[in-house]
């Protein structure tokens, strides 16, 4: 796939890029996909969920009643789960929602979101600039120049640029992240995904 880099004005520069297929141009595999976001959002849960059994709720010890002759049924604890107030059973514990994937079926999905991007034509490559200090208006104007300020769009620098990430953090459609921090949740939960020239180098040096 061919594509034309842009320039923060919008304007091509000239320069166009070939995608490579065996990132971009694969067979999708959604079961990978869906078992990647599984993980994804599992370990953004805390799991600190917590209720107090029987044996923590602050209660009398003291038989409530004989234990026959009553005419019903035998009551030992003011803190059985019966009583309100009383202890919840099988109440949940604190755990961990976390499980392991293997790093191929990580990277089959990640190349499987970036194929979907692909297929849609929702990629936009723009040449490498800096900013100097954090100006949201004028990452807005780049974004508007290329056409990406629409819907939410996954913004990829091939490293960390404190300027670009302060000035795009206030922005609710949009969110930057460098090559080292992609991820197919992320790739997903965009409708475009803008890389700056280099980013695809990088992806598929990686991928040897």
């Amino acid at each position: 796939m061919e594509l034309s880099v842009l320039k923060i004005d919008g304007n091509e520069s000239g320069k166009k890029i070939t995608l490579d297929e065996a990132i971009f141009g694969i067979e999708p595999n959604d079961h990978a996909i869906y078992l990647d976001v599984k993980q994804y959002l599992a370990n953004q849960r805390q799991g600190t969920h917590k209720t107090k059994d029987r044996s923590e709720v602050s209660y009398s010890t003291k038989k409530m009643g004989r234990q026959k002759g009553g005419g019903g049924a035998r009551h030992g604890s003011i803190k059985s789960n019966i009583y309100v107030g009383g202890g919840r059973a099988f109440g949940p514990k604190p755990h961990l929602y976390g499980f392991k994937l293997n790093k191929k079926l990580k990277q089959l999905a990640r190349f499987s979101a970036l194929s979907y991007k692909a297929q849609e034509n929702a990629i936009v490559v723009v040449e490498p600039f800096a900013m100097e200090a954090p100006r949201t208006k004028e990452f807005i104007n780049i974004l508007n120049n290329i056409k990406a300020n629409g819907r939410k769009t996954l913004f990829v620098l091939p490293e960390n640029s404190e300027n670009i990430y302060k000035s795009s953090r206030n922005l609710q459609n949009v969110n930057v992240i460098s090559v080292d921090e992609i991820n197919t949740y992320a790739i997903m939960n965009s409708y475009q995904l803008v890389l700056m020239d280099g980013v695809q180098e990088i992806l598929a040096e990686r991928r040897k």
